[in-house]
């Protein structure tokens, strides 16, 4: 960053020393051609035409422009000693009959034609240009040494400030190296940013809190998952030893129930891992909840041709416990409601058992909470699917068993 500093350091300099250097050329040329101009209206104003001869008013042998300035009439030099160096362009002036200017490698000409009777006048006068290209060079070396000091300059303040700036990127590296072999919950902390870097490092500690919560999520899910799993593991595992200690048959109702609740938890998870994939997707709500009721006794007041932006399988996998839920609490009905709310549809699931008490309707969704013969986790369960899908569930409490689930409308 310090190279590139002082590379466009560099640069300016060049620029500057282009532009100055035409500037100062264009200045010239308007000072020289200012002076050419002064001193053949100078010249011209002295010349006379006096019985048919063209001569200067002022002495002819001692005028002070004698080696600058020269009057011609009709092609022939009347006053003025010329340079060897010039004469040939001198003479060719001599018969212009418009102002011009010609340049040679040290000297400005010009001729400037002037009225005259029966008689083409010019007069023709010098500028000596060596001055003005001292002048220049001085001036461009001058700019060259301050272009030159600018840059060491530019270069010093740049790396003072990278340094400063990057010791910010520094320390951030040498704190991401020392967690590398410690807990994923520290963060950089560097307070309020100050420049870029201190953005970056605030941006970058929301992220971390953002994985943080996404990793502590998913460590819950597999937690209730494996819990879900190792209670209908140990008692298959339990009436096998049994079984096997006595001599008497695995009872096949008591195994399928378990094997059931196994394939509902494994489906809770595949379910949840395809919602998370299954966006854009959409369904019917009256036929989601026809799928998701089979097996249970269930009464389902809907609205027809009605589309939500969920999955079905999502659909399901959030009502199937919560309709288990329902039927271990329900004294003897277990029913469906939805209503349309703007934008979202309100499900309700419903059983006329004892419900939730106010200072229950969080704490419920809490695994290993059951008020009955459950595990507690049928709600977790459900609440987790359905916070992996974007979903809104909640329990109700107003005197018997109500969850509401809201699903965007397609």
């Amino acid at each position: 960053m310090v190279g590139l500093s002082a590379l466009t350091a560099v640069l300016v300099v060049a620029l500057s020393l282009l532009l100055t250097g035409i500037l100062l050329n264009h200045a010239t040329d308007d000072q020289t051609q200012a002076l050419a101009r002064t001193r053949a209206d100078a010249v011209a104003a002295t010349v006379v035409v006096s019985d048919g001869q063209v001569r200067l008013t002022e002495g002819a042998g001692e005028d002070r422009f004698d080696a600058v300035a020269w009057a011609y009439a009709d092609g022939h030099l009347v006053d003025g000693s010329i340079p060897p160096e010039v004469a040939g362009d001198a003479a060719r002036l001599s018969t212009a009959t418009h102002d011009v200017f010609t340049q040679t490698a040290h000297y400005l000409l010009y001729a400037q034609p002037v009225p005259a009777t029966g008689h083409q006048v010019t007069v023709v006068v010098m500028v000596d240009l060596a001055p003005y290209a001292a002048s220049e060079r001085l001036s461009l070396l001058a700019l060259l040494v301050l272009g030159g000091l600018a840059i060491v300059l530019a270069g010093l303040i740049a790396d003072v400030v990278v340094r400063r700036a990057l010791s910010v990127v520094r320390r951030m590296s040498a704190l991401a190296d020392d967690w590398s072999n410690q807990s994923s919950d520290r963060r950089f902390a560097l307070g309020s940013p100050r420049n870029e870097f201190g953005e970056l490092a605030q941006t970058f500690d929301r992220l971390l809190d953002r994985v943080a919560h996404a990793l502590a999520d998913e460590r819950r899910l597999t937690d209730e998952i494996a819990h879900e799993l190792r209670t209908p593991l140990s008692v298959l595992r339990a009436e096998t030893q049994l079984a096997e200690l006595t001599g008497h048959q695995v009872e096949p109702e008591r195994v399928l129930t378990e094997v059931d609740r196994l394939s509902m938890a494994v489906t809770a998870i595949l379910d949840a891992a395809r919602s998370r994939l299954g966006e854009g997707a959409a369904c019917d709500l009256a036929s989601a909840l026809r799928l998701a009721a089979e097996g249970h006794a269930v009464e389902i007041i809907a609205p027809a041709d009605v589309a939500v932006a969920v999955p079905t399988e999502a659909v399901m996998s959030v009502l199937s416990p919560l309709l288990d839920n329902a039927a271990r609490h329900a004294r003897s009905t277990v029913w469906i409601a939805a209503d349309l709310e703007d934008d979202v549809v309100a499900v309700h699931v419903l059983d006329d058992g004892p419900g939730f008490a106010p200072q229950e309707t969080e704490r419920v969704f809490e695994r290993g909470n059951t008020s009955g013969d459950g595990h507690g986790l049928g709600l977790a369960v459900a609440r987790r699917i359905a916070m992996a899908t974007g979903l809104d569930l909640r329990a109700v409490a107003d005197g018997r068993g109500h969850v509401q689930v809201l699903l965007p409308r397609q």
